[in-house]
């Protein structure tokens, strides 16, 4: 009942326009003070601290600087250059070229609107010019962004291994085969798009071409082996890789000398404004995190659940449609923050791998941002296209339709988001 009591809450004052990281402390000193009395408040500053200082979230802002050193000293614009090179001359090859450097980006930044904001504001104008419609190509860009951030290294992935205490390093191992499946399957249908209503190609394909663009992108190519290289090999943390993107990104920007400090103190102030956001928000989640621990609220939501069915993928199916639902009102991060705590207690108990788990909540979150009234990265991608919502939401179901046979495959046959799992960890 108090988990009810508490959600009403915050969605009561979250639609009256409330913060959600100021709603969630007052639902939560709220519920502090109704159980214990006031002298429970004495240990909140002592909460909120220990709750922001998780060494793993230090990645984020990091990751989100190393994307918009990335954005602002002509790597993207290269990558962007060798992807069309090798795809445009293919019908509807622009609107694949999206998808893939999206995929690529999102390889350095881990961020679906840091990768919207890069790739969309260089390839949504370009498509317009080509000829397709805003709508089309706002859906492109959005959807690819998402689907991306399930691609390592992903800021998503690094709150949920905070929130859960998950290896992320597995997180992003595991989200391999998926991102490859999903951004062929949005080829495909880009293609189905182009042959239907008779999209431009290109360009002809030239083999000089192709290799005059990667020589000219080939040290923007060193980032990602740079960073995996070094998280997978073992060499770093997640979190060190992402002091290592930086480092390397800023490094190819002096080198291509378009790099100034202009770009990057601007850099610098929006990652420090977005950590900011991202950190309120978990110093507010672990009050309610401790008020739902003392109250044993996720056992008995696990022990409920548990009572009714313990078939993992009945409950895999509750939870996935749970997150979606939750996915239309809150950012990925407040999601993660807020339920992943109450929820993981279920999760174990029914036996449910908790880095299969992981990927399956990012896939629900990365749906989420692309379904009204939320929908972050889809607003960008229409501010970016001047679109309506609703009229590029009409063309963005059918990549919603992709994301979410995506997510079904990684939910109903585990093997495909696990095997690398298996075989390097385990």
């Amino acid at each position: 009942m108090s988990i009810l009591l508490i959600l009403l809450g915050l969605v009561a004052l979250i639609l009256i326009n409330v913060p959600i990281a100021i709603a969630l402390a007052i639902v939560s000193v709220v519920a502090m003070v109704a159980s214990d009395g006031i002298g429970s408040l004495a240990n909140l500053p002592l909460i909120m601290f220990n709750g922001a200082t998780n060494f793993p979230l230090l990645a984020i802002p990091l990751f989100i600087l190393a994307g918009a050193i990335m954005n602002s000293s002509g790597i993207s614009r290269r990558l962007i250059a060798f992807a069309s090179a090798l795809l445009g001359f293919i019908r509807g090859g622009l609107a694949m070229v999206v998808i893939g450097a999206s995929m690529f980006f999102a390889e350095i930044s881990g961020s679906a609107v840091a990768g919207v904001a890069a790739i969309g504001s260089i390839l949504i104008p370009a498509m317009r010019k080509k000829g397709y419609p805003k709508p089309f190509a706002a859906s492109v860009s959005s959807s690819a962004a998402s689907l991306a951030i399930i691609i390592p290294p992903s800021i998503p992935m690094i709150l949920y291994g905070a929130m859960s205490n998950t290896s992320v390093v597995q997180l992003f191992v595991s989200g391999f085969i998926p991102g490859l499946v999903g951004g062929l399957s949005m080829m495909a249908l880009c293609y189905w798009f182009a042959v239907r209503h008779n999209y431009p190609v290109e360009e002809k394909f030239q083999l000089r071409r192709v290799w005059t663009t990667f020589k000219d992108a080939a040290f923007a190519f060193l980032l990602p082996i740079i960073i995996l290289g070094g998280i997978f090999g073992g060499l770093v943390t997640a979190t060190e890789g992402a002091a290592l993107a930086v480092f390397a990104a800023m490094g190819i920007g002096f080198y291509y000398r378009e790099l100034d400090w202009a770009h990057l103190r601007k850099a610098i102030v929006d990652g420090g404004i977005q950590t900011a956001v991202v950190m309120i928000l978990v110093a507010s989640s672990a009050l309610l995190g401790n008020y739902l621990t003392e109250a044993q609220v996720p056992q008995q939501l696990a022990q409920a659940i548990s009572d009714w069915t313990e078939n993992r993928y009945a409950v895999l199916a509750l939870l996935n449609i749970f997150f979606l639902i939750i996915g239309f009102f809150l950012h990925s991060a407040a999601a993660i923050i807020l339920v992943v705590p109450i929820v993981m207690p279920l999760v174990n108990a029914v036996g449910i791998d908790p880095v299969h788990f992981g990927l399956i909540v990012t896939l629900n979150l990365a749906i989420g941002q692309q379904t009204p009234p939320v929908a972050s990265v889809l607003i960008t991608a229409c501010s970016i296209a001047k679109a309506n919502v609703w009229e590029v939401t009409r063309v963005n179901v059918y990549f919603i339709a992709v994301l979410l046979l995506v997510l079904l495959l990684v939910t109903y046959v585990p093997i495909v988001p696990m095997a690398l799992v298996e075989y390097f960890y385990r």
